[in-house]
């Protein structure tokens, strides 16, 4: 393990899926998907999120978008949820379900829709501004 890569996987993952989450995974960790957390945590967010090159906003855009194309919605809404985060607004958000349900098509930008409408909700019920 690359600990400078893991440490920057960490804070990057932390940041945009929350440090609750982040913790809960590892933590929920098997003897058998522990090697699996912290090769995710290095490769995927440590050295491709961890990339100065683009920013955290756009690496989201490009997720939900990639994501959704595969149809691995509850990735999606994990995502969704790290967008907003990100600094995407409802906006950019609703532009991005439209430019979904035009190239992946509409039964993809419907489920998309109920993701977001329902973590939108959840969000307003908690106080949080969305």
């Amino acid at each position: 393990m690359d600990n400078a890569l893991f440490a920057r996987g960490l804070e990057q993952r932390k940041s945009t899926l929350g440090a609750e989450y982040v913790e809960r995974s590892l933590a929920n960790a098997t003897d058998f998907s522990k090697d699996f957390q912290v090769f995710i945590t290095e490769y995927c967010w440590g050295a491709a999120w961890g990339d100065p090159t683009l920013p955290a906003k756009t690496r989201s855009m490009l997720n939900l978008t990639m994501i959704a194309a595969l149809n691995r919605m509850h990735e999606w809404e994990l995502h969704f949820r790290g967008a907003m985060t990100n600094g995407i607004t409802i906006k950019e958000l609703q532009a991005i379900i439209t430019q979904i349900t035009v190239y992946c098509g509409v039964p993809v930008g419907v489920e998309c829709h109920r993701i977001a409408n329902r973590v939108l909700g959840e969000l307003a019920g908690e106080g949080k501004a969305v």
